[in-house]
């Protein structure tokens, strides 16, 4: 993994940038989540990073694709527990804990509004917010080693960052309801079924795939292409699921904090 130039020439209001590595290949920007000793762990910082690298974005035109990737041996472990993100601290106001509970949804919107294509390139571990932010992307491509999980309900708190209307959105109520509600892993396979992953390739093959793709997309006409991804985003916003997003802070605000989930029974 190469940094181009001066991080690919795509400042943002985060800079200089600490969470992330971005490589620049003529029209795709590569955005690597880069904490791979913790399995790229998502904290505050680096969500907000994300939101600001997915923004920057809009003012760079020759920007076509964006592919979000992570460094090592996961796409992404989910929430950094020495540190977690979007969890409102005591004693601040409910304006601080609200902003505070929809850093993560920001993040997703941001990747999801992003005016260049998005594509989420999956690999081991995709937990929880993981998932969200691959499931933001327009398209995603794994490694058949791929594990997708949401632990939240299991974990005693609700999905939040407006991932069950995202969900729903991208993969069906039934699925939606079955991943969130069991927190069962979906592998791979499964996970091409249910629609989560586009295309599933041996590891070795994943960079090959994803800059088959990227290429593809990058030689469609900008005008159609730019214009068919807004029409999905405007069906999405006229199914008003994304209103549901409203509550997730106000529901996490009230049911975090509550205390561990009970004991799971024996399984014997």
């Amino acid at each position: 993994m190469t940094d181009v130039g001066d991080a690919g020439a795509i400042p943002t209001r985060e800079d200089p940038l600490e969470r992330l590595t971005l490589v620049r290949e003529g029209a795709v920007l590569h955005v690597w989540l880069n904490r791979p000793k913790i399995l790229n762990a998502l904290d505050d910082k680096t969500l907000n990073e994300i939101a600001a690298v997915f923004d920057a974005v809009a003012d760079h035109d020759d920007v076509r694709v964006v592919v979000l990737g992570g460094a090592g041996r996961a796409f992404s472990a989910g929430a950094d527990l020495r540190n977690p993100p979007s969890r409102p601290v005591a004693g601040t106001s409910v304006r601080q804990r609200r902003y505070v509970a929809e850093t993560g949804h920001r993040a997703c919107q941001a990747i999801a509004a992003c005016g260049a294509i998005t594509i989420a390139r999956t690999h081991g571990h995709v937990v929880g917010g993981g998932v969200l932010l691959a499931v933001s992307c327009d398209f995603r491509v794994g490694a058949d080693d791929t594990v997708f999980s949401l632990p939240e309900v299991e974990l005693g708190m609700p999905l939040s960052w407006g991932g069950t209307p995202l969900l729903i959105k991208e993969i069906g109520a039934a699925r939606a309801r079955e991943m969130i509600m069991t927190c069962r892993p979906v592998d791979a396979a499964q996970a091409e079924r249910f629609g989560l992953l586009h295309a599933v390739v041996a590891p070795t093959d994943l960079d090959v795939e994803v800059a088959s793709l990227s290429a593809r997309l990058v030689g469609m006409p900008e005008a159609s292409l730019t214009a068919t991804k807004q029409q999905f985003n405007r069906y999405a916003a006229s199914a008003r699921l994304a209103d549901l997003t409203e509550t997730d802070s106000d529901i996490f605000t009230g049911v975090s904090g509550r205390g561990a989930a009970p004991p799971r029974p024996d399984a014997n």
